[in-house]
């Protein structure tokens, strides 16, 4: 259960880092408060004076807003693909200059 919590943290991460420019202010704030600075509701609640129901409300859509832009733009998939991509190009020492070019050209179609 601790494992999901963290991989769904550092999902929600990722995403804020290809996304995080198309929300508002307000919930920028409160999900950096809650992701990066791992703050709870509570405090963060106490910080902008306003209710625990709020700064969750807040959290809650500008988490499910990060995966509907993902679920349309697929940006962090295709960097993924892209990292995939690249780390193979690495090991692959022994590689022919053409291999290596038909990796270039998959990252390129990404």
């Amino acid at each position: 259960m601790a494992e999901d919590l963290l991989e769904k943290k550092n999902h929600v991460i990722l995403l804020m880092d290809c996304y995080v420019k198309l929300l508002t202010d307000k919930q920028t704030d409160y999900l950096e408060s809650y992701y990066y600075e791992d703050l709870s509701i509570s405090e963060i609640a106490e910080i902008y004076d306003v209710s625990r129901n709020a700064v969750f409300d807040q959290i809650k859509r500008a988490t499910k807003l990060l995966e509907d832009y993902e679920d349309k733009l697929h940006l962090l998939e295709k960097h993924q693909q892209r990292m995939a991509l690249i780390e193979v190009i690495e090991k692959e020492e022994n590689k022919s200059h053409a291999d290596l070019l038909k990796y270039v050209k998959k990252i390129k179609e990404l």
